[in-house]
């Protein structure tokens, strides 16, 4: 048995994922968890469609959809009435294979992972501890404890182990931001009324007080989450019974059973560094933030995506070791953005001064009504929801001139483009005529190239006629040449050490 040259900690879906992709790539690894098995509760419940894209190139996106919810529509009320529908079934259309959001119950994802790892022949190690770990020349030394405590060599360690982070704290690494004052609830219940109808997400508002309340599971079960009222008192011994008449007297919510009930306060938090020396972050270890928009699973299965094919580059010296310092390069500035931008989202939403009360009830729902007939904010609010989006465009691994698509942008979706995309390797896409020259080069380099017929829908996407682009194995632009520059391109494989993966390590 080779050696295992990566350890990831924490086996939440950033470590499951992080493992599924180095196990394709036939990088060997331990994947540990303090847990005695995996979460039981729904927790988080979005699956936005850029992780749907990430999961088509790992060929089981459609069953997670089918094991999913769409979302259809979402309604927001006021004081129990509707002020305003947006639909969502078709919100990203032609942007996307997947132009919807999808609840999936973090705890029926991370089982799912668990089944994929396991058809590979991978297995976590439950209820075994990281209790320290230092570097020490070409690897880290770490110290494992299961049922004895255990001395270990690796390579690289991901740390994937959640907000309260072992392998962060080992580093020092500081985890800037600060507490959001309110005290939330989150219920997963079986019910009736207005609000727990259909396939919809109901947003609610009555004075201070909000209720966000969605489906998750096929069998009836649905998701609420709000403030904990400043009448209660002493917020830290809430029951869910406490609430029940809470939400039937304010939301109209009768709740006739519950499968889970928690208490909790949210973060919003960026680690300062995502990578020191050969140790690196990943998930909420790495960044934490509000709920707004389904935003925080997603981002920690992108940055598994990024680092797990890096990593499996450099330990099959298919690339220049710098590339792992894009990983942070990328990853980070993202997680700044999406923490500033859903932070002040989410304290317009939960404040409960009258400004934003005013905002909520008179304001929010009349422009989200209007905005949302239109193609053109329908299409602006879906690439940022659903983070197709995310751009690289400064990254050291991007290069050449594009037009309206750059080199480290997420490769533009048409039909039929998507699907050379699960080799999880590197290619070259041409849109129109590929020279013959740059066929032979490729072929010679075993890289694949992949033409396609040019038409008008090309255009509208942004891509230029004959141009060649370099995917990158996580669907994104390396480079482009709008003239199939052959010296540019070499140039540009050559400065990175890029070669093709090969099933072997």
């Amino acid at each position: 048995m080779m050696n295992p040259q990566i350890l990831i900690v924490g086996a939440g879906p950033t470590g499951l994922v992080m493992a599924y992709n180095l196990a394709r790539h036939n990088i060997p690894f331990r994947i540990i968890d303090r847990s005695d098995g995996p979460g039981k509760a729904s927790r988080a419940m979005a699956i936005l469609p850029r992780t749907l894209e990430f999961y088509q190139q790992f060929g089981f996106a459609d069953e997670v959809i089918d094991r999913g919810i769409k979302m259809e529509d979402v309604y927001v009320r006021v004081k129990n009435k509707i002020k305003a529908k947006v639909h969502l079934g078709s919100l990203g259309e032609g942007l996307s294979p997947f132009p919807f959001v999808l609840t999936f119950p973090q705890d029926d994802h991370e089982r799912f992972l668990l089944e994929k790892l396991k058809n590979l022949g991978i297995e976590v190690e439950w209820k075994t501890e990281l209790l320290s770990l230092s570097e020490h020349g070409e690897g880290v030394k770490t110290l494992l404890k299961a049922q004895q405590e255990e001395t270990a060599y690796f390579k690289y360690i991901c740390g994937c182990d959640g907000a309260h982070s072992t392998v962060r704290k080992q580093m020092n690494i500081e985890f800037k931001g600060e507490k959001y004052k309110q005290h939330f609830y989150v219920m997963d219940v079986h019910g009736s009324g207005e609000v727990m109808k259909d396939q919809k997400i109901s947003i609610s508002f009555s004075n201070e007080e909000f209720l966000i309340c969605m489906p998750v599971r096929s069998k009836g079960t649905y998701r609420m989450i709000g403030i904990i009222p400043s009448a209660f008192g002493d917020q830290n011994d809430v029951k869910a019974e406490n609430i029940h008449a809470f939400l039937h007297r304010t939301f109209g919510a009768q709740v006739e059973g519950i499968n889970w009930f928690s208490t909790y306060h949210i973060h919003h938090r960026v680690a300062s560094r995502f990578r020191q020396g050969r140790i690196f972050l990943s998930g909420d270890a790495a960044h934490i933030h509000s709920p707004a928009g389904g935003q925080g699973m997603n981002t920690g299965i992108g940055d598994a995506i990024n680092l797990s094919w890096k990593l499996a580059a450099i330990l099959q010296h298919k690339a220049a070791l710098s590339i792992l310092d894009t990983y942070e390069e990328e990853r980070l500035p993202f997680a700044e953005l999406l923490v500033n931008t859903t932070d002040r989202a989410f304290k317009r939403m939960v404040a409960r001064d009258k400004t934003s009360q005013f905002f909520r009830k008179h304001i929010f729902p009349p422009v989200l009504s209007f905005l949302f007939r239109f193609p053109y904010p329908r299409h602006k609010a879906f690439t940022i929801l659903s983070q197709i989006r995310i751009k690289y465009r400064n990254s050291d691994l991007s290069s050449g001139q594009g037009t309206s698509v750059q080199s480290g942008d997420r490769l533009p979706y048409v039909e039929g483009n998507f699907e050379s995309l699960q080799s999880l390797n590197w290619q070259i896409h041409v849109y129109g005529t590929a020279a013959e020259k740059l066929k032979k080069s490729m072929q010679e380099k075993d890289f694949s190239l992949h033409e396609f017929s040019w038409n008008p829908y090309l255009k509208k996407a942004g891509l230029q006629k004959d141009a060649l682009y370099v995917i990158r194995p996580d669907g994104y632009i390396g480079f482009i040449s709008s003239e199939q520059r052959m010296d540019l391109l070499h140039q540009y494989l050559h400065t990175h050490k890029i070669l093709p993966f090969t099933n072997e390590y």
